[in-house]
């Protein structure tokens, strides 16, 4: 992946309501009870330390795989918040956490009923797990970007086979991750589909949108004389399907869960 620090946050505003409403679900606690937390797909780590602060953690780490996105972490550590590179899709740890949190990056790794097993074992008797995911696979933006990616020349530059997206084969339905948290022994389940409406200013401007989430996965197998070429194309394709509107609302579907595990111990 090929992430743009600066791109991502043109929309940070739009991208961070999802997050606080994530954290809305998780239950009030005592101050200093939640001792360690850890952010999977930190990213530019400014919600992560958010986070720490409205719970009160003693120890919050953010995890991500991207070193353009941990540099712009790194310059604001701070005593109780450090960040590391880390992949999510196998990190875990020996029940001793009391927040696991994920926002909006489930989505770009397979297998989401082994990686909530892995993070689920990672809580501690009480822990809560809260994770945010995207689910607007079927919106024209990830359908014209498809398409686009299966025409000439990009196809032949992909050879043949464009990255896919992750949001249409990763993310599971609703019922789903209710179902896994549920086997997974989690209490009480919270699983809702909610559509966030973000009125930008023109429907090109979702372009802009993509070029810091979807557009990334293609950067590193796409020559660079290609990368405008292809933005040119998913700009037509896209507008295509939606029109020149001004201003574009642009209705995004997000999956946001929480659980807690149980306070007994395991086993």
């Amino acid at each position: 992946m090929s992430w743009h620090p600066e791109q991502y946050a043109r929309f940070a505003a739009e991208r961070a309501q999802p997050f606080h409403d994530l954290c809305d679900l998780i239950h009030p606690v005592p101050p200093g009870s939640i001792g360690r937390a850890v952010d999977l797909g930190c990213g530019s780590g400014s919600l992560t330390v958010l986070a720490a602060e409205r719970f009160g953690v003693e120890e919050m780490v953010g995890l991500d795989s991207s070193s353009e996105m941990l540099a712009e972490a790194e310059a604001i550590e701070q005593e109780r918040v450090r960040f590391a590179y880390g992949d999510l899709s196998t990190w875990t740890a020996d029940a001793d956490h009391d927040l696991v949190l994920a926002n909006a990056s489930l989505q770009w790794v397979p297998d989401h009923r082994a990686v909530l097993a892995r993070w689920v074992a990672a809580l501690s008797p009480g822990g809560q797990l809260a994770v945010q995911v995207p689910a607007n696979a079927d919106h024209p933006s990830h359908l014209a970007l498809a398409a686009v990616a299966h025409t000439e020349p990009f196809r032949s530059a992909f050879d043949g086979e464009p990255p896919p997206d992750p949001v249409a084969a990763n993310v599971l339905a609703p019922e789903q991750y209710a179902t896994i948290l549920h086997d997974l022994g989690m209490e009480t389940p919270h699983v809702r589909l909610q559509v966030y409406g973000h009125v930008l200013d023109s429907s090109a401007a979702v372009v802009e949108w993509t070029r810091g989430t979807s557009l990334t996965r293609f950067w590193p197998r796409l020559p660079a004389a290609l990368h405008d070429p292809f933005v040119d194309a998913y700009r037509d394709a896209l507008l295509e399907r939606i029109g020149e509107v001004s201003p574009y609302f642009f209705a995004f579907k997000r999956i946001l869960m929480w659980a807690r595990s149980p306070r007994q111990p395991r086993g």
